[in-house]
């Protein structure tokens, strides 16, 4: 807390009593949903602000007439001319623009890309994210994402996001302000965001603001729709391998909303009928569900609650069953196995505006990431004039992280030139690395693996965007946080700055620097985002990870129609892990940390570039990367630096929209990256006692690998189209979309094994796992 108080002593605040502050929320006119990030803009003072995360908004003005022009990217602006005599409450119901279904993102000076403070950030619209190519008909936020300068996607269909050099477990991902642990479903080919229940996507992946921690690389934050305040809305689609539904509206209009969706695939369902070839008995399949839940209360015009949740879970199982007679008995039995995993989150929020200057918002959190890996096994013998004798068993093997959270954040606006943000937060977590149970009713029950770990997180951070001058904006901040495990204790302090210097009235240069820890770290087989990856806390033996990051960068808009942004950036890391080679999560004869290289190291530098076109039939952005990507740890690869699996040199995206009328749209996505690292052997030697007769062609000896991730797979390309056509109805609209994946055909590598071809020589082969896929969605609004 002293801390705290030092912080906003710093912090310039300048009052005059010739001042009075406009405040409110900035909505949706026919919804009611707050509009995040909408801004207020006086062109006379050339100050404005933006509303919160909450739609909040608070601006101090010379009492005086004034004119405030309200906007948001795809609505029309509004001007409200007022005389300013006291402190006004302004609530601002923002229309949407007649072009929104041609996609056509409206910019004005208060939020083109060159007056924005924060650098390395993107927010791309949900209506946007909705009209570019989705996999299988699925539209994905993480897939979009994947689209910008910087951020890489792992493999081959995965929504996976490596952003700047960094690993999957680096990102801090929220929904509505909760940590979400396992973002994927289906192995990683789908995130766990159904995008008809979100509001607002932004992805941060450098100059982080203070209220921002916990991790290394980014922050994608994240928020649902409150739910529709003024009528009831609806919306879903049925597309080849899943459906959805959103339902939301009033419960008391203008007072208390809902909102509820969807989403399942009927994976499953379909292949039933490939299985009963293998006889009745025999049952196999896979599906994954999501649920969204949220309500909006509004109290009065100083206090609103929220309720958010989400549920979803994956779910992959076998089960066969028959019997044999074997002299007089009969035995039949049933067998059931496979592998299930999910989230739960949810959010209590409770807004208060404490003065037109102050508002705080306190969140209770819960969140649990857990995956289950079981087998279960019944066996009944039944034999005349004998007891019947019943066997079962069920072996299982579980891990996951669950944490408890409270946590108090303030916006105080002063006055235009300064945004102050303040606040604090503790989680309580509670680790279980794996742990492989066996249960019987013949035997004793058995437990073996990893103990459970619990751990406490804190943080305070204070930050302030401040304005000076007219050229020169700074956003100065400092992240203060701790660890308790074990009796240990880790504390760190993390200074935060950014800066934004106008060249001119359209072109500014930028640049960043901040530090970040992390107390919890990821462990991974592979780059596949299984559910098998284990989630640990740094303990006495194993530190927190810690990076910095600098940047520097031009901004510019042209004609209000165009951005163009060029970045380059420098980011170290430090007390990386990952597995030793042979290591495995299966080894439960082993604590985790003894099957680990510690203390490693990682840096990832480059530059990269963005043009964005804002408005017009066509929209969209080019986005290129050139970037060097490093690890090094003792244990590994002899003690030498190394290329991170994902260390792609060049990273190529283009993402265009074209609406041709009110009716029928098109759109487009080329991917181009450089092939993924992989670790290959550049010799075999055969042992001593090596038989060649007995193990022919195909006995492989030992290989040797000179260094690790020694070779480089094919470059990866690939071509996603999309076409709709939609019809506006008596009860709503109806909307049909085509979509094509990897349209012309491209076999990119998904792995590569060593393997022989038919003369016994040895050949390296690669596979490959999607080839051109169409996809067919029906989808409706009403």
């Amino acid at each position: 807390m002293k801390l705290l108080c030092s912080l906003l002593i710093i912090f310039p605040v300048v009052s005059s009593a010739q001042k009075f502050t406009i405040s409110g929320h900035i909505k949706e006119g026919s919804s009611g949903e707050s509009l995040i990030g909408a801004t207020a803009y006086h062109s006379k003072s050339s100050s404005g602000t933006s509303a919160n995360t909450h739609g909040f908004y608070s601006i101090t003005l010379p009492r005086d007439s004034v004119a405030i022009l309200y906007s948001y990217v795809g609505f029309d602006h509004q001007m409200v001319k007022l005389l300013l005599r006291q402190d006004t409450v302004l609530n601002i119901n923002l229309i949407s623009s007649t072009m929104l279904d041609e996609v056509v993102v409206n910019a004005s000076k208060a939020d083109a890309v060159h007056e924005i403070n924060q650098m390395s950030a993107v927010s791309v619209p949900i209506e946007q994210i909705k009209s570019l190519p989705a996999f299988m008909g699925e539209v994905d936020v993480m897939r979009i994402l994947q689209l910008m300068p910087g951020v890489g996607g792992g493999s081959e269909g995965s929504t996976g996001l490596y952003v700047r050099g960094g690993g999957p477990d680096q990102n801090l991902i929220l929904l509505d302000g909760v940590p979400v642990y396992n973002a994927s479903h289906l192995f990683g080919f789908f995130s766990v965001f159904n995008a008809d229940a979100l509001n607002h996507v932004e992805l941060i992946k450098g100059g982080f603001p203070a209220r921002y921690g916990g991790r290394l690389s980014s922050v994608i934050d994240i928020n649902m729709k409150d739910g529709n305040m003024k009528k009831i809305k609806g919306e879903g689609s049925i597309g080849l391998i899943a459906s959805k539904i959103t339902l939301e509206g009033p419960i008391l209009k203008d007072k208390t909303s809902f909102l509820v969706s969807a989403r399942r695939t009927y994976i499953d369902i379909l292949a039933q009928p490939f299985f009963k070839k293998f006889g009745e008995g025999n049952r196999a399949g896979y599906y994954f569900y999501d649920l969204n839940f949220k309500l909006n209360h509004i109290i009065n015009p100083k206090n609103r609650l929220y309720l958010s949740n989400y549920m979803g879970d994956d779910k992959g199982y076998g089960k066969s069953e028959d019997f044999y007679v074997n002299n007089n008995s009969r035995t039949d039995w049933k067998d059931n196995s496979g592998l299930r995993w999910g989230n739960i989150i949810t959010a209590a929020r409770w807004n208060h505006i404490i003065s037109p200057k102050l508002f705080a918002n306190f969140t209770g959190t819960f969140s649990r990431y857990r995956f289950e890996l079981f087998n279960r096994y019944e066996e009944t013998i039944t034999t005349p004039n004998l007891p019947i004798e019943k066997t079962n068993y069920r072996v299982s093997y579980t891990s996951g992280i669950r944490d408890w959270a409270a946590k108090a954040d303030f916006d105080f606006l002063p006055n235009p030139n300064h945004y102050i943000r303040f606040g604090g937060s503790m989680i309580d977590h509670r680790f279980s690395p794996g742990v492989l149970a066996f249960r019987s009713n013949v035997e004793s029950d058995t437990t073996v693996g990893a103990t459970i770990t619990y751990a406490k997180e804190f943080d305070l951070y204070a930050e302030d965007d401040w304005k000076i001058g007219s050229k020169l904006k700074v956003n100065l901040g400092i992240h203060a946080s701790a660890f308790l495990v074990d009796g240990r204790l880790y504390k760190s302090l993390q200074p935060r700055f950014s800066t934004r210097y106008l060249l001119s009235d359209d072109f500014s240069l930028k640049a960043s620097y901040s530090t970040m820890t992390q107390f919890i770290h990821l462990l991974t087989n592979a780059g596949l985002g299984l559910p098998t990856d284990l989630w640990v806390p740094s303990t006495a033996r194993v530190k927190p990870q810690q990076s910095w990051q600098a940047a520097v960068g031009l901004a510019k808009t042209y004609k209000s129609m165009y951005e163009i942004s060029l970045e380059g950036y420098y980011k170290d890391m430090r007390n990386l892990i990952e597995y030793e080679d042979g290591a495995s999560y299966f080894d439960l004869d082993e604590d985790w940390q003894d099957k680990i290289a510690m203390n490693g190291k990682g840096e990832s530098y480059g530059m990269e570039w963005l043009f964005q076109k804002k408005t017009g039939h066509i929209t969209g952005w080019v986005g290129y990367t050139l970037s060097w990507t490093n690890r090094q740890f003792a244990s590994l690869n002899f003690g030498n630096k190394y290329p991170y699996k994902y260390d792609n040199r060049h990273d190529v995206n283009v993402a265009l929209s074209h609406a041709w009328n009110d009716r029928m749209d098109f759109s487009m996505a080329w991917v181009f990256s450089t092939g993924n690292a992989i670790t290959l052997p550049t010799a075999t030697y055969q042992p001593a006692n090596f038989d060649q007769n007995y193990f022919g062609y195909y006995g492989d000896g030992v290989q040797y690998y000179a260094s690790r991730n020694n070779y480089r797979m094919k470059s990866y390309h690939r071509l996603d189209l999309s076409f709709s056509w939609w019809k506006n109805k008596k009860w709503g609209q109806r909307k049909w979309t085509v979509g094509i994946y990897n349209a012309y055909n491209r076999l990119n590598p998904f792995f590569m094994d060593l393997s022989y071809d038919n003369n016994g020589n040895k050949k390296f082969v690669q596979y490959s796992l999607f080839p051109i896929i169409p996809s067919f969605t029906y989808s409706f609004k009403f």
